[in-house]
């Protein structure tokens, strides 16, 4: 019996120590699913990483795509609170094609079931009408919009008034987004000239969150296009689009 008894005690002791390394408090951790492949450009998936690892421990990001662990499908769509779909190039419809019939499939089905899915740029491009479907509009790029400044698809820096107070932003030849009537459309963001520069739409039952400029630039991007350090964006202005997702 007394050796039972030190066993019981034994293995309390132990389990109690076990719970002090649980931090029960914990907040539960936010997945988000980053697109990785030939419809993104070399590096925006990363960034977008980085960008969203810089919010804390509590979000958890794995890069999705035709040649990493996990890609594109509406079963592993569905471990993610969102989805991202990064920068690229100018080719659209080889985005697109890249993509492919299933990978577009489960994004939609994703979104409508109540998914989120967040666009940056090109990312944005692809969510419209000719391409995703996401929105109802065809989209378009800023550059040459009446009073917008940038008038080449160089590496760029733009003014905008983001999340309600004035920031700049990385620009490549983003677009422009649509004003829709109805639940769940929000400005996020507007260019100098009063153009849509970011916002939410609906899809189904899900969140779609539009960006033409990219928030998630790190301090590299600025370096490599040679854009000098007071041109570089203050605060935190990716948190502004994901303070618009249900996160």
């Amino acid at each position: 019996m007394r050796v039972f008894g030190l066993a019981t005690a034994l293995l309390l002791t132990c389990l109690s120590a076990a719970l002090c390394l649980v931090d029960l408090d914990a907040p539960d951790l936010i997945r988000i699913a980053v697109y990785r492949g030939p419809a993104a450009c070399e590096g925006c998936a990363e960034a977008v990483k980085g960008a969203l690892e810089r919010r804390g421990p509590a979000y958890k990001v794995d890069f999705l795509g035709p040649t990493e662990r996990l890609d594109v499908s509406i079963a592993n769509l569905a471990r993610y609170e969102a989805y991202v779909q990064p920068g690229g190039g100018q080719d659209i419809p080889a985005a697109l094609h890249s993509l492919g019939k299933d990978r577009i499939e489960a994004i939609r089905a994703y979104v409508a079931s109540g998914g989120q899915y967040l666009g940056i740029c090109m990312g944005a491009y692809l969510a419209d009408a000719a391409n995703l479907s996401l929105i109802d509009q065809e989209l378009d790029s800023e550059v040459g919009r009446p009073g917008f400044p940038i008038t080449s698809l160089e590496d760029s820096v733009v003014r905008v008034r983001w999340g309600g107070k004035k920031n700049r932003l990385f620009f490549q030849d983003g677009p422009y987004l649509p004003q829709t009537p109805g639940t769940g459309f929000r400005v996020i963001g507007v260019y100098g000239n009063g153009d849509i520069a970011a916002a939410r739409y609906r899809f189904g039952a899900g969140v779609v969150v539009l960006s033409g400029p990219h928030p998630e630039a790190d301090e590299s991007w600025f370096q490599d296009a040679d854009l000098p350090e007071k041109v570089r964006p203050r605060r935190d202005p990716f948190k502004v689009l994901l303070d618009a997702l249900d996160l």
